[in-house]
């Protein structure tokens, strides 16, 4: 049988026993959310089919409907390997869209909120004759102003910067085998000056006495040993490098770090995972990357696919937007408005390509919907937190204050508290393109297309007498020094019938270029920018100002946008 997107799906934290579920699942749409009632997780059968990781809006997915679904279910028989009978069974769902509750023989086990991250369930006591029927329903509204559902389209049809919806499960799902005594995650803090790795482990209470190892290896040579005897929930390990090599642009360089849990003689777990040596700072107007001064090339990446929607068809899809991306010059992007699945953020990992960690917040009232964007946001950092490609945060894209009372602000404040006290190590934009609650990055969304006027508004932004342009950039006039102009450009181009882009598109292939390069031109001149991104690499549906295709085939001279793009900054060192 040939398995979808078949390859190991969390690429940081690999375990050997693991069995992917993608494939066929029995499937039902169920728009009166009636399912729960008519105790469909005690049914036999649903009423039709779906191919799992991709969700039901998806052509892949075989069902292909485009309409709103409140809720739908998915029903499978899984037959456990008969190497795992003395193992924990572990049912994990990479990501589903919105409010998954699952099931194992009809016996519900919970529930999770949040459309873009992982959740698990131990199902090894549901298990009889090595086999388990697992039920899944997820429920999905996106015009409910309390749940965030980044760029799907709250009408019936996408329009604008506003694609196709996403409904239930659209990430791998699969099963994994631990000893009853596992490491439940890590997290990895590096530092280049020493050089070093500190690892800090969370671990079950049955690990107390036992030793935590971690060996590092370059390109299969150890270059680091160290180990830790665990005291409490979590374990805290050092590891000097014995070799320096540095995480970069083009060069991602990455150590194998294999971290291990043993009591009494015996492994009690084993799991296979990698760092990157690399550290971000802002000093000033400049973003540093490694201590040096380094000018952020980006392009907005929003992360949809013909065929799959959220879903990449196969995982080469992921590498190639990657490439494509170098090929036009750009040294990274920011994952706008999606939580990337960890496989694309693995592949920036290995190509030393930088990217921005968001979160899919607009349709949510942040007034009213805090308490629960601020868990899913966490739960995005905790899953991500060992990339060394992710060398910031953008919780929040364009959020405007419409409370009248000043709460959004102070809750932008708050989310920002919260969000550098669980990383430290990165920089953090609160709020692109939108209302600040704090004084951090002078961060703008810009599409004027006019070159002249958009040279002159940014050369001059940061001038205390020239309060119009910061009001226009900011809404209010932040002391701040970092200067990023996040969003720019979306020149529309071959605009097709309802289609949909930025401006005026110019007339020939000639003026395309010139603005292109005019624009761009004039943030590389800035003394005080520190990184531009361009919107956008494809066309997705209806938006029409991607410097490729939807289908990711050129609509320009990659060689002429990359010379563009790759001039040096007068910022850079």
């Amino acid at each position: 049988m040939n398995i979808p997107r078949s390859e190991y799906p969390r690429p940081d934290f690999v375990r050997p026993d693991w069995l992917s579920l993608n494939g066929e699942w029995q499937f039902e749409i169920d728009n009166s959310s009636s399912g729960e009632e008519r105790k469909l997780f005690d049914a036999k059968n649903l009423s039709g089919k779906i191919i799992l990781p991709f969700a039901p809006e998806s052509d892949l997915s075989g069902v292909g409907n485009k309409d709103f679904m409140s809720c739908v279910w998915y029903k499978r028989e899984v037959e456990i390997p008969d190497n795992w009978s003395d193992k924990k069974i572990i049912f994990h769902i990479g990501a589903s869209d919105y409010h998954t509750k699952v099931w194992a023989n009809g016996i519900y086990l919970g529930e999770h909120f949040g459309g873009y991250t992982p959740f698990k369930f131990d199902i090894t006591d549901y298990i009889t004759e090595d086999k388990v029927i697992l039920t899944v329903c997820a429920y999905d509204n996106t015009r409910d102003p309390n749940q965030p559902c980044g760029k799907q389209s709250h009408q019936f049809d996408s329009f604008g910067c506003h694609y196709t919806r996403t409904t239930g499960i659209w990430q791998t799902v699969w099963l994994e085998a631990v000893n009853p005594c596992y490491i439940e995650s890590a997290k990895y803090y590096t530092d280049i000056s020493a050089p070093s790795v500190t690892i800090t482990a969370k671990l079950p209470s049955a690990a107390l006495g036992a030793e935590l190892v971690a060996l590092a290896k370059y390109e299969g040579v150890e270059c680091g040993r160290a180990s830790v005897t665990v005291c409490g929930m979590t374990a805290t390990v050092t590891l000097s490098l014995s070799e320096k090599h540095i995480w970069e642009i083009g060069n991602g360089r990455l150590y194998d770090l294999t971290l291990t849990l043993e009591k009494d003689g015996k492994t009690l777990d084993r799991v296979e995972s990698y760092f990157g040596l690399r550290s971000v700072a802002i000093d000033g107007y400049k973003f540093l990357l490694n201590g040096k001064s380094t000018f952020q090339r980006l392009v907005l990446d929003q992360g949809f696919y013909p065929d799959g929607v959220y879903t990449a068809p196969t995982d080469e899809a992921l590498i190639n937007d990657i490439k494509l991306s170098i090929e036009l010059g750009f040294n990274g992007a920011r994952l706008h408005q999606k939580v990337f699945e960890p496989r694309f953020l693995y592949h920036a990992d290995k190509m030393g390509y930088l990217v921005w960690g968001e979160y899919a917040n607009w349709g949510i009232d942040i007034d009213n919907g805090y308490g629960r964007f601020v868990l899913e946001f966490i739960e995005s950092m905790e899953r991500d937190f060992n990339h060394p490609s992710i060398i910031g945060w953008c919780p929040l894209n364009e959020n405007w204050d419409n409370s009248q009372n000043g709460h959004d602000r102070k809750n932008i404040k708050a989310i920002y508290d919260i969000v550098t006290a669980f990383d430290p190590t990165r920089i953090v934009v609160d709020c692109s393109g939108g209302n600040h609650g704090v004084r951090t990055i002078y961060d703008v969304h810009d599409y004027e297309q006019d070159v002249a006027k958009f040279r002159y508004r940014h050369k001059h932004a940061l001038e205390d007498d020239f309060s119009s342009t910061r009001a226009y950039l900011m809404n209010d006039p932040l002391e701040t020094e970092a200067y990023f102009v996040s969003e720019y450009g979306g020149i529309a181009w071959n605009k097709k019938e309802g289609g949909w882009g930025y401006g005026n598109a110019p007339e020939a292939l000639e003026e395309f270029y010139e603005r292109y390069k005019g624009l761009t031109d004039a943030l590389l001149d800035s003394e005080h920018i520190f990184g531009f991104c361009y919107t956008q690499l494809y066309d997705v549906e209806q938006e029409q100002n991607g410097l490729l295709t939807y289908q990711r085939e050129g609509k320009f001279d990659a060689e002429k946008i990359r010379e563009i793009n790759l001039r040096k900054a007068a910022i850079e060192d």
